[in-house]
Parts: structure tokens; sequence; C-alpha cells
């Protein structure tokens, strides 16, 4: 299958420019690159036949992509796993009143999951994305979290034996288009075989490297919120799973200011579809009670009674200055040893600008009824000034100051 001296990796090709390049760049490297197509999820609702001719689009420009680079090209299909997996995990969600992130998900059971158990038992070394993030090895480490200065991130070289090694994921060259974000569940095990070619590059040098190439991604635009729902709306889309209910909107003295259609439908921070504040009042026209001329935003929700909490943009009430989380997980193990209190760099949202923070590790030993010890481990990020808009369900990463991920958790 293979040239005798050369590793083999598995590219999972999306139809867009930038995993076109990653293949590129890989078999530039000397790698046997095999280019795959994730077949993820199908709509077959009438209403959600612009996203399957998309996804039809994507598979077609992929196979191209293989066929330009002349390599191998697989179609795999991940439908009925991607719907337990990734789909149902945010629904669910919803239902609970939280707000979960599909594209994590999706990284952790499919693309690092199920795409690379896969290539692995087909013979793979590696497999590679179009991530826009940095992969290092460091070697005998010990203190990881300020051990890398620019210049030693400069000259860090992807070890032949990355078992005997420790491996770091920083934010990649191009910080508009970093998705180190969505990584942050990955462990030691999973980034022995990945590879991300393209984080030290620009979005633009990525474009004109596979201009260069005479790649037909080249100028292909790039894909927008969550993956699977193509052109329809998360609301319409949730709305297939879950019935619309009206209730109250209540202000935060708790009088009633509006309705809305169901509080599954809302996160924390929303603003758009509550159809209160922000709106000038007609000539003659007398303003609703308790809605002001500022936007409101949501600030909390009660899914069991059905409820929504707004309040004005200036509110206390929308800021948190400590939040817990749960499922948390350190890109490497060293770091969680080392401290009980870590300085870190911490965003909850994607894109948002990182803020300085305390992650804090709680150990408690707790006692059952068999008189049996157990000890409980929990997580808290206290933020050196209070953050805006922290939905439940989302996750919170955390960063040295150096640009390297520690980890992450979702946000209790």
């Amino acid at each position: 299958m293979k040239a005798k001296d050369k590793k083999i990796v598995f590219v999972a090709l999306s139809g867009g420019v930038d995993s076109s390049v990653a293949a590129l760049l890989l078999k530039k490297q000397g790698y046997y690159v095999v280019g795959v197509f994730m077949r993820c999820w199908r709509d077959e609702s009438p209403d959600a036949s612009v996203g399957a001719s998309c996804m039809e689009k994507d598979a077609e420009d992929a196979r191209k992509v293989a066929e330009k680079l002349e390599i191998p090209f697989y179609v795999w299909d991940f439908e009925k796993e991607y719907k337990k997996r990734v789909v149902d995990y945010m629904v669910n969600g919803y239902k609970k009143g939280i707000t979960p992130n599909p594209d994590v998900m999706c990284n952790k059971e499919i693309k690092f999951g199920l795409f690379l158990e896969k290539a692995l038992k087909m013979g793979a070394d590696y497999v590679a994305t179009g991530h826009y993030v940095r992969l290092y090895s460091v070697v005998n480490v010990q203190n990881v979290v300020d051990v890398v200065n620019e210049k030693q991130l400069q000259q860090a070289k992807r070890s032949n034996k990355r078992s005997d090694t420790a491996l770091q994921l920083f934010e990649a060259k191009d910080k508009n288009k970093d998705q180190s974000y969505f990584l942050w569940t990955l462990t030691q095990k999973q980034l022995q075989h990945c590879l991300f070619p393209i984080g030290d590059y620009l979005k633009s040098e990525v474009r004109k490297i596979a201009k260069k190439a005479d790649l037909l991604t080249a100028e292909k635009k790039d894909s927008q919120g969550i993956c699977f729902l193509g052109k329809v709306t998360l609301d319409d889309f949730l709305g297939k799973y879950i019935p619309k209910k009206k209730g109250d909107i209540i202000n935060i003295s708790g009088e009633k200011i509006g309705e809305h259609k169901g509080a599954y439908f809302y996160t924390i921070g929303q603003r758009r579809g509550l159809g209160i504040g922000g709106r000038p009042i007609k000539l003659g026209e007398s303003r609703p009670k308790g809605t002001g001329g500022a936007p409101y935003y949501v600030v909390e929700k009660d899914v069991k009674k059905n409820i929504i909490k707004v309040a004005e943009g200036k509110s206390e009430a929308l800021y948190k200055k400590e939040i817990e989380l749960s499922d948390v997980n350190f890109i490497n193990p060293i770091i969680h040893n080392s401290k009980f209190i870590i300085p870190v760099l911490a965003r909850v949202r994607y894109r948002q600008p990182l803020i300085k923070a305390k992650l804090v590790i709680s150990n408690q030993e707790l006692v059952n009824r068999k008189n049996k010890k157990s000890l409980v481990t929990s997580y808290y990020l206290l933020f050196t000034e209070p953050i805006k808009f922290i939905a439940p369900g989302q996750s919170a990463v955390f960063y040295s100051s150096k640009g390297e991920m520690l980890g992450g958790g979702v946000i209790k």
C-alpha cells in the first residue's frame, strides 16, 4: 500500500481549502497520504435538501482534490454514529436547559474518535485535519506550563518517537482562525497519532498555496455555523425534536414583560428573537411595561417552569466572576499534577479574547455510609474581572501565557 520508508497519514478531506492544503503539504513532506471524506449527517426532511446538497458537493470536491493530488480516496459512512454521539447529544443538552457544543463533541467522538480508530486499523501511522492549531513535542519536560519561549517554539520539531515525549497544543499562527478551543478534549494517546499541517500558516497563505497548486477549493468559502445544519436554522432544527411551548419572559425583578416560544430554544446571552426591548417607540405608541430602550439579554432560564429571565445589557446579573467545570481534561497530565492553583488565560466562547484567570483544583475526601473513603476533585475558574454571558454546557478552555492550550472543561 505504501513505499517501504514512508509513514502513512489519513487526511480528513472535508471538501474545503484547509484540509486540501493539509493533504498537499503532507504529500510534499514525504508522507504516503490517503484522503477520506466522512459522511456524517443526512437529514431526510424536505426542508433540509439544501444541506444535503451541500454535503454531496463537499464530497465531490474532496474526491477531485484527491484526484488532483494523486492520492487514494475513501468515503466513510459515520451517519448512525454521528446521529447518536453528536446530534442526540446536542438535542438532549437543550432539553436539559444547557447550551451544548456539538463541534467539540464532533472532534472528540468522530474526527479523533471513530476516524482515528478506523485509520489506525487500516495501517495509518497518523491522521491529519485542516484545523488551525499547532502541535509540538517536548522531550524530558518537568514543567510544561512555561517551558516554551518564542525561540524554542519556532525550533520545536516533531519527534519520530512520540511516545517518549510530552505533546503540547498551541494556538495557531493565525489567531483569527485558531481552532484550539474545539480540541480541548484530546488526550496524549490521541495526539501521538495526530498531525496539524496548516497551524503555522495564515489563512491567506493557505489560499495562496491552494491557488498555486491549482486546487479547485482555493477560493471556496468557509462553512459557517454548526456543521450539520446547512441553511436550516437552529430553532427549526430543534423544533423537530422539541415541541414549542409558550412561556413567560420576566425581568430580574420578576415582572412579566413578554412571552417566548419555549425555554429550551434560548441560551444565556441571547438577544435576538425575544421580541422585547431595544426597539424605538412610534409616535403615539406606549412602551410595554418593563421594556426600556436598552436591549435585553437572556440571563437565566428554567426549562421545568418554562420561564426565561432577561436583563438589560449593563446589568450585573449578566456577569460572573467564578464558574465550576465538569469533565475537565488536561492535554498534558504533568500540568494537573503540578499545582492546585494555576494562573491561566481562559475563554468561555469561541473567538472570545483570552482573559486572565486562576484555575483552582480542589480535592475533597468523602466518606460514604459503608465508611469507604473517596477523593472528589472539583475545578473552578476564577476570573480577575467579571465575565459576561457565561452559558452552562459550553466549553471553558484555558491556556498558558505562552499560548499553550492546557485543557478545558464544560461549564456547570
